[in-house]
């Protein structure tokens, strides 16, 4: 994706906005039509052809839905079909509805998405349906795409991402093996020795962020000051969301050009960063503590650095298993779990090593030394885990009642 920062007029934005809505209103039916399906029924859930025809009968009998555009109202039940496909196959989680405020944005496809022009050296402007022509900053060079997304973030930003694959990094061939080691307090360890750290909101940003929240715990709901409360701490977040991204591409353009082979330890972090506060009949323990985990696991990136290093170092990116990586010696290879001290030293009561724990723990994962429950080798191919789309033949429709009402513009 090369994204560019959008500055559409003030016209213009209620006009995205509206488009916007549209590309919402569509995938929240669909998802509707999708949750009342029950096991046992003889028919499915009708798919994208069958949404597509009841979405040309809607758009003749509402003149509001019938003023946007039906490329846009059409790529939304599109990405709905893909993400239901998507489930499915394990891939994505559920699809879920989409809100106002949270989710805006929608997708242009076809002729009409490479009608972009660039007008000087820092601006060029792209031709949105019912919209128009939006400039936008020229930040890289202007891509060949097929399709684009406009979205809007929660503090109000529009960007524009053109869908292109990015050539990848070629491979410096020194034969240099890296192991990465990520953690909470050090973001990134490397067997090198190098200590990375993701950049977070500074001391006095951290302190306004703390006081906007309380103030947003006092301001009554629907209010003006509400709404500037939100938009600050928007405005806050997105500056951190920021920061890490660009230190994840800046992360994983260095280690694609210098080694090799990567090596990562392969961890389900969705997993990892599930709730723990249980039910009302089996309430959690430490919940606040496994909160205050879950967020700084997500504040560091794990996720978004390997995906960008399977992006960029394509084929070079080996996933071990991370079963004690942490309390074996990278030296000797002996597994005590007293030998880490604590979260920054590691000492082996064996052969006397002393080591940062983290690099201890990212020499092995280099070294491929992850001790599995049967003694196999703990080196996996990142190719090697990634599931199959299912057919559409091939697929059961296991839908939950939703419980929720909505507008019967498209016929179920």
């Amino acid at each position: 994706m090369s994204r560019y920062r959008l500055a559409p007029t003030p016209a213009q934005v209620a006009a995205l906005l509206e488009q916007c809505g549209h590309a919402r209103f569509v995938w929240n039916l669909a998802l509707e039509q999708w949750s009342m399906w029950r096991p046992g029924r003889r028919s499915h859930a009708p798919r994208f052809v069958a949404q597509a025809r009841q979405l040309t009968e809607a758009r003749a009998n509402n003149d509001w839905l019938r003023a946007g555009s039906q490329m846009v109202q059409q790529q939304a039940l599109r990405d709905f079909d893909q993400a239901v496909t998507r489930f499915f196959a394990g891939i994505n989680r559920r699809p879920t509805w989409r809100k106002a405020g949270r989710h805006e944005g929608f997708r242009i496809v076809g002729a009409q998405a490479s009608r972009t022009e660039r007008l000087s050296r820092r601006w060029g402007r792209v031709l949105v349906p019912k919209v128009g022509w939006i400039r936008f900053r020229l930040s890289r060079p202007l891509p060949e795409a097929k399709s684009y997304r406009v979205t809007r973030d929660r503090a109000g930003r529009w960007h524009v991402a053109f869908a292109v694959a990015p050539d990848p990094i070629p491979a410096p061939a020194n034969g240099d093996v890296v192991g990465v080691d990520r953690g909470v307090i050090v973001s990134a360890a490397l067997s090198t020795g190098e200590l990375l750290y993701c950049p977070r909101l500074r001391p006095g940003e951290k302190s306004r962020l703390l006081r906007l929240q309380r103030r947003l715990s006092k301001a009554q709901h629907g209010s003006n000051r509400r709404a500037r409360i939100v938009a600050a701490i928007a405005h806050l977040k997105a500056r951190e969301t920021d920061r890490r991204k660009d230190w994840v591409e800046q992360t994983s353009t260095d280690l694609a050009r210098r080694f090799d082979v990567i090596r990562v330890e392969d961890l389900r972090i969705r997993k990892l960063t599930r709730s723990a506060k249980g039910t009302v009949a089996e309430p959690g323990k430490n919940v606040r503590q496994k909160a205050g985990l879950n967020r700084g696991i997500l504040a560091n990136g794990w996720g978004c650095l390997v995906e960008r290093l399977e992006h960029k170092a394509v084929g070079r990116v080996e996933k071990v298993v991370p079963a004690y990586t942490s309390q074996t010696c990278s030296r000797c290879g002996t597994k005590d779990r007293k030998a880490r001290e604590n979260q920054a030293d590691f000492r082996c009561p064996s052969c006397g090593y002393i080591a940062n724990a983290d690099v201890n723990a990212a020499t092995n994962i280099a070294a491929g030394r992850a001790v599995t429950a049967r003694g196999a080798d703990g080196v996996r191919s990142a190719a090697k885990r990634e599931p199959q789309l299912a057919t559409s033949a091939s697929m059961s429709w296991n839908p939950r009642p939703s419980g929720r009402g909505g507008r019967q513009a498209m016929s179920s």
